[in-house]
């Protein structure tokens, strides 16, 4: 699967866009470059894990205490998709990224991403979330292995959660894309809409789209049921760009790390991290299993659609 050009020339152009969302600041314009404001702001890009209309104000939040911190105004756009946000980090166009922990694998190859921090829990505990596949619950499927010649709705391509661990869970039972009709909806939710309207037979649905549609009353868990959960994942890193000066990396990560709570609470609550505390610190090695399933399924940055 290539990378998509509608998706890249979209993600250039919000990005270019004054609609971007500046956290403070008059674009930029009465802020002078500096090593922790390089240009004049800081890109901040957020991979479309759940609908924009709610990323958008959540991690508007996140930039707008960041840019306090580091007293330059943030830009805040939620990218088209996983691969856009992975080559418009590469070609220089974002200073900082929100990935998905596949997405970060890729990025940290593509461009040089190196994560910094990601969501704790109000204990001090780093968050996880896990990848899962439900089915109706009148359903004859049992388990992965029953999925042989069914429908199956995956979020999209590049996803950790919506993509590469089903993925991966259906070689382990021995099946391959072949066997099944695998869709790719779209997104987290429309693979969750997918089942519910009864489009498809089976669909991913990761604890993080659970808990937020369960919450809105969209999902009624009683009609439905999970036949398969995946081992837990470390939450989503925020990350900067390799090609930044040291002075910003540090900068940047002693601001995340002293963000309170409340600044980041919004953002937790999507990625079903509700109360959250501070953000911790992460480095490469806590992805490390998603680098060892990126190589084991033998993915590239261009498996990200």
């Amino acid at each position: 699967m290539s990378i998509k050009t509608r998706h890249v020339a979209a993600l250039l152009a919000a990005i270019a866009s004054t609609v971007a969302l500046t956290a403070c600041g008059d674009d930029g314009n009465d802020t002078a470059s500096s090593p922790t404001c390089p240009n004049g702001k800081i890109r901040f890009g957020v991979e479309p894990f759940e609908d924009p209309a709610k990323l958008t104000p959540a991690f508007q939040v996140v930039g707008e205490a960041l840019s306090e911190k580091l007293n330059c105004p943030v830009e805040v756009t939620v990218v088209d998709s996983y691969s856009a946000e992975v080559l418009a980090m590469r070609n220089g166009q974002l200073e900082l990224g929100v990935f998905g922990p596949l997405g970060y694998v890729f990025a940290s190859q593509q461009a040089d991403a190196r994560p910094l921090a990601s969501f704790g829990t109000a204990d001090g505990q780093l968050s996880t979330y896990t990848a899962g596949i439900w089915v109706p619950n009148d359903s004859p499927i049992k388990s992965i292995a029953d999925l042989r010649g069914k429908s199956l709705a995956l979020s999209e391509p590049g996803s950790t959660s919506g993509d590469a661990l089903p993925q991966m869970a259906l070689r382990d039972n021995g099946l391959q894309d072949s066997d099944l009709d695998i869709t790719y909806a779209g997104g987290h939710p429309e693979a969750l809409l997918a089942l519910s309207n009864g489009k498809v037979d089976a669909a991913e649905i990761n604890s993080q789209q659970l808990a937020t549609s369960t919450g809105e009353g969209a999902f009624d868990t009683s009609k439905f049921r999970q036949i398969w959960t995946s081992d837990p994942i470390p939450n989503d890193p925020i990350t900067v760009a390799g090609a930044t000066s040291p002075e910003f990396q540090k900068a940047v990560s002693d601001a995340l790390l002293t963000l309170p709570p409340e600044a980041v609470a919004k953002a937790g609550a999507l990625l079903d991290v509700d109360p959250a505390g501070p953000l911790l610190a992460v480095d490469q090695s806590t992805y490390q299993p998603l680098f060892d399933l990126a190589s084991t399924l033998g993915l590239t940055a261009e498996d990200a659609g």
